[in-house]
């Protein structure tokens, strides 16, 4: 029989090019990859020579050649010693209809019917702000006014120290000395009884919020939530597939009482008790102890986010509501990303002793244990004092920047804005007109390149309740300050 030179014609070949990220020979595998799992190239059909596949797509012989060994390594094509090379006879019948099957079962844009119930909820529950680096910026620092060089020199401190030690699988807890540190400021600075037994190392609130429900929650049980409220927690929540209970907030905080009245059963209840968010109020001292006797009666559990209490104007920060608990019914969470810099990725929860196994065990299967280095240098900055004093220095800016803020809205929104002054924080609840749109002004400013979140958003229930705006200062220039306030007053 005579010898077939030429081989099966590979259509459409043209010539690869360099100019792309992807090496040549992979560029040539996967042409021929392609054609043999379209079905393009049948089982048993003989390929072109490695000399003749290089001339046409213009590569180098010995391009093809390794490209005809990742093939044959894969079992796409057999190689016969004299005879050539083939598509390999024993490829399964499917082979032809699979890149046909893909694009018949691929969903349209935005179509989640492949997902799980719970990877519908995860999507639907998202949060709709994406990273954002305008001005104003949710609970964003100032990262002008951070010590890098203080930072930077621990951190080369640290590595050069500990060198391959950093490498092995960290503690799930955390690393003990900074859990000890974290345990000794919550009882001198937070009123949080704990010890470092019950302090678990996390990546930020987020995480703990997700392990909570995770733990605690079954689907359909009822959860409270702060109305309006942090969106995070309603989308951990909404994940764990509970029922979620809005439950008014006033000037008082979290209307316990109220809520007690209409529906007092629940399995969880959400509260930034400290400087609630959105609004900024402080709960009372005699609510937070009717949730308390609440959470003990019925044996439910309260998280408790105290997500920028560190930032307080005037007088002492106000002790936490789990240093009232004698129950041991509150998980007390608090992160250092909104202290010192985002993408720091510190946080911590403090558990009731009862529950401190579970949620290292689910520490453990979700993401194992947060990075060594950053966690030994924090330890270093909180025992050199460099915290302390950061603190300090943040919480000087920060007033200034709030008293700027306010002195600006006095000036340029009297008529059209409404701002309650807030003892602590990051930001300020601005309230306007009910028949103001807040989403519309909010993306108006968007396009000018100041974040300015509507309050609306933050309702589940009545969003047109009171409309307004979330304007954060902390990490915001007096510049800034100023020619946003002016620029809102034109969208007014």
């Amino acid at each position: 029989m005579a010898k077939h030179n030429s081989g099966a014609i590979i259509q459409p070949f043209r010539q690869v090019t360099g100019t792309v990220r992807v090496p040549l020979h992979r560029q040539v595998y996967q042409r021929i990859k392609n054609a043999i799992l379209d079905g393009a190239l049948a089982p048993g059909v003989r390929l072109p020579s490695a000399r003749v596949l290089a001339s046409d797509a213009r590569v180098s012989r010995n391009t093809t050649e390794i490209a005809f060994a990742q093939l044959e390594a894969e079992g796409l094509i057999e190689r016969r010693v004299g005879a050539g090379s083939f598509v390999a006879a024993a490829m399964p019948e499917f082979v032809g209809k699979v890149n046909g099957a893909r694009a018949s079962r691929r969903p349209a844009s935005g179509n989640h019917n492949s997902l799980s119930t719970r990877g519908r909820r995860i999507t639907a529950a998202a949060k709709t702000d994406p990273t954002v680096t305008l001005a104003f910026a949710p609970c964003m620092p100032s990262l002008d006014a951070f010590p890098l060089q203080t930072w930077n020199r621990l951190t080369a401190r640290r590595a050069r120290l500990a060198g391959r030690a950093l490498l092995g699988n960290g503690d799930p807890r955390g690393y003990p000395p900074l859990r000890e540190a974290v345990a000794h400021y919550l009882n001198t600075a937070r009123g949080v009884q704990c010890d470092a037994e019950q302090v678990v190392i996390l990546s930020g609130t987020q995480q703990a919020l997700n392990l909570t429900t995770r733990l605690l929650l079954d689907a359909d049980e009822p959860a409270w939530i702060e109305e309006p409220g942090y969106l995070g927690a309603r989308a951990a929540l909404q994940n764990a597939g509970a029922r979620i209970v809005p439950v008014p907030v006033d000037e008082h905080g979290l209307n316990v009482e109220r809520q007690i009245k209409l529906a007092p059963s629940a399995r969880l209840a959400y509260i930034t008790p400290s400087h609630q968010y959105p609004l900024g109020v402080t709960m009372s001292l005699a609510r937070r102890l009717a949730l308390l006797a609440w959470a003990q009666r019925e044996s439910a559990w309260i998280f408790e986010d105290d997500y920028d209490s560190e930032f307080r104007y005037d007088g002492r920060p106000l002790a936490a509501v789990q240093g009232l608990d004698s129950g041991g019914r509150v998980i007390y969470a608090g992160s250092f990303n909104k202290v010192m810099f985002p993408s720091l990725r510190i946080a911590y929860i403090v558990v009731p002793p009862q529950l401190v196994d579970a949620f290292i065990a689910a520490r453990a299967v979700t993401d194992g244990a947060a990075p060594a280095l950053a966690q030994i240098v924090m330890t270093d900055f909180i025992a050199e004092g460099y915290f302390s004093s950061h603190l300090r220095q943040m919480r000087a800016l920060y007033r200034e920047r709030r008293d700027l803020l306010l002195e600006a809205v006095v000036c340029e929104l009297a008529n059209s804005l409404s701002v309650e002054a807030s003892e602590a924080g990051m930001h300020l609840a601005g309230h306007i007109g009910k028949a103001k749109d807040d989403v519309k002004i909010s993306e108006q400013a968007a396009a000018r390149n100041f974040h300015l979140p509507p309050l609306s958003r933050y309702y589940l229930v009545d969003r047109r309740a009171r409309p307004g705006l979330i304007l954060n200062y902390a990490g915001t220039s007096p510049e800034n300050i100023r020619r946003m306030v002016r620029t809102l007053a034109t969208l007014l």
